[in-house]
C-alpha cells in the first residue's frame, strides 16, 4: 500500500470512528434528555389495576398507559399508592398523571384538569338477593345495614346525601376488602362500579347472595350529557399542555383499535361507546 492510499485508509477509518462516537453520543444525549412522566396507580382495583403473581402492575388502566406514552414517546414511571392518596399526592407533585379512574366532579375540576374519558363506569347499589326495600333514607331506616364504600371517592358524599343517618357508612381502601366483608357479613351494602361489581364480585361464589338494585348513578356534574358521562385520568392545572397530549395519544390508541385490544385481555365488556366499534376487528 502507497503512502496515499494508507493515508486515505486511515482517513476513512478515522472519519468512520467519529462518525460512530457522534451517533453513540447522540444517542446516549437523547437518552438522557427522554422526557419522564410520572403517573400514579392504585394498583387494587382489578380487572383495571392490581399486582400479578411476578410483582408486576398490570390491569387495563396500567397496559393502557403504557401505550399512551409511547404513543407520545417519553418514558414512564408507575408509582403505586391507595386510592385516597393519589389525588393530595398529585398536587403535591410527587408525580405528574394520575391513571386511576376518576369523576370529573365539580369540585375536583378546581384543582384538576382530566383527560378525555377513558371507561363509562357507572355507579351501583349492591343488595342482599332477597332485599327489596326502597333505596332511600326512609326506606333504610331501621334495617340495620351498614354500606361499604372506598375511601377518597367522590360517591361517598352522594351516598351520604342519599341516606342520611339511616345507614352505617363503612370505609375501605378498596373494593377486594369489603367485598371479603360482605361475603362475612360485616356489611351488607355497597355503593361502587358497575363494572368491577360485576367481574370480580357478583361473577364469582363470593358475590352469589348479592345484586345490583335499579338504576346507574353519575356522581359527576348533571348537566353532562348521558352519553358523554364517564371517568377520567387527571394532572395537575398548571400542566394543559400534558393533557392535550395524552388526548391526542389516547384517541389514536381509541381509533386504530389498540384500546380495544388491551380491554380485551381483561374484559369482555365494552367500556367505551367507541370501543364498541372495534370489538368485531380485534380478535
Amino acid at each position: 500500500m502507497t503512502f496515499i492510499a494508507y493515508e486515505r485508509s486511515v482517513l476513512r477509518k478515522t472519519a468512520l470512528s467519529a462518525t460512530m462516537a457522534l451517533a453513540v453520543l447522540t444517542g446516549l444525549t437523547a437518552a438522557a434528555t427522554a422526557e419522564t412522566i410520572r403517573l400514579g396507580n392504585e394498583g387494587t382495583y382489578p380487572p383495571f389495576s392490581m399486582v400479578n403473581a411476578a410483582g408486576d402492575l398490570v390491569g387495563l388502566e396500567p397496559d393502557l398507559a403504557r401505550a399512551m406514552c409511547e404513543r407520545m414517546g417519553v418514558d414512564c414511571e408507575i408509582q403505586v399508592m391507595t386510592f385516597k392518596a393519589l389525588v393530595p399526592s398529585m398536587l403535591q407533585g410527587k408525580f405528574d398523571v394520575l391513571i386511576s379512574q376518576i369523576t370529573p366532579t365539580a369540585e375536583r375540576k378546581e384543582k384538576m384538569l382530566f383527560s378525555r374519558r377513558i371507561i363509562a363506569n357507572p355507579m351501583v347499589f349492591l343488595v342482599p338477593t332477597d332485599f327489596d326495600a326502597p333505596m332511600t333514607q326512609e326506606g333504610l331506616a331501621g334495617k340495620g345495614m351498614k354500606l361499604a364504600l372506598q375511601s377518597g371517592g367522590a360517591h361517598i358524599k352522594m351516598a351520604k346525601d342519599m341516606f342520611g343517618d339511616s345507614v352505617e357508612y363503612v370505609l375501605y381502601d378498596n373494593p377486594d376488602q369489603f367485598h371479603l366483608d360482605m361475603q362475612a357479613g360485616r356489611v351488607n351494602m355497597s355503593f361502587e362500579a358497575k363494572l368491577n361489581a360485576e367481574v370480580e364480585f357478583l361473577s364469582k361464589d363470593a358475590g352469589k347472595g348479592f345484586k345490583i338494585t335499579e338504576g346507574e348513578y353519575w356522581i359527576g356534574e348533571p348537566d353532562v350529557p348521558e352519553n358523554e358521562r364517564g371517568l377520567a385520568w387527571a394532572v395537575r392545572k398548571d400542566d394543559p399542555e400534558l393533557v392535550k397530549r395524552m388526548d391526542a395519544a389516547l384517541e389514536s390508541l381509541i381509533a386504530d383499535c389498540t384500546y380495544t385490544e388491551i380491554r380485551k385481555k381483561y374484559l369482555e365488556i365494552n367500556t367505551l361507546p367507541e370501543d364498541a366499534a372495534c370489538e368485531s376487528k380485534v380478535n
